[in-house]
């Protein structure tokens, strides 16, 4: 009896502490080593990006057809749905020809995902004078819009440099997790048995 009062069972808060940095840890070696890889090779990260993004506009698709017979709305957004799913497991397939095609078709959502959003951004930030951080919030969705202009016009140039921007940050963010572990841990060890 003793015994069990000199070392009692870690409570609830310290187990999940001393199991999170665990956790933490791992996810970010493995940041760390996804980041090494997309480095090393880019030139197949970005097919196997383009791989990705086939399947998930053929998968998208097929969830959009299924929708557009599943609900219960108007016939004209029954058509959109269709229109849109049919048009994305096309563009999904387009992906399958070959490596080029999928890095292009990938560039190009990212560009116009990119110009469509900066716009956005921008006239919202113009249009509130109220909006905190106006003038940063203008000048991110015009900062936006221009990196979507660059990627629709050099798809294949600026794909790549964002390939080797990710991999740097996926090692910036593997190192920041690793860190972040290690200090979960050292906290965990402050906190007090039967908490």
């Amino acid at each position: 009896m003793d015994q069990m009062t000199e070392n009692p069972l870690p409570g609830p808060l310290q187990q999940l502490a001393r199991s999170a940095w665990q956790v933490v840890l791992v996810l970010g070696v493995l940041t760390l080593l996804l980041g090494v890889a997309v480095l090393a090779w880019p030139k197949a990260t970005l097919t196997v990006v383009g791989v990705l993004f086939g399947l998930y506009l053929v998968l998208a698709g097929v969830f959009q057809l299924v929708a557009a017979f599943g609900t219960h709305v108007s016939t004209s957004l029954r058509v959109m749905a269709f229109i849109s799913g049919a048009l994305s497991i096309l563009l999904g397939l387009f992906c399958f020809r070959g490596a080029l095609e999928s890095i292009l078709l990938l560039a190009l959502w990212i560009g116009i995902g990119w110009l469509f959003r900066g716009i956005t951004h921008t006239v919202a930030a113009a249009s509130d004078p109220y909006m905190p951080a106006r003038g940063w919030q203008i000048f991110a969705g015009v900062l936006t819009a221009i990196g979507g202009v660059v990627v629709l016009v050099w798809p294949f140039h600026s794909i790549a440099v964002l390939t080797v921007f990710t991999g740097i940050w996926l090692l910036v963010m593997g190192v920041i997790e690793i860190m972040t572990a290690f200090q979960i841990r050292s906290r965990a060890k402050t906190i007090p048995s039967g908490v």
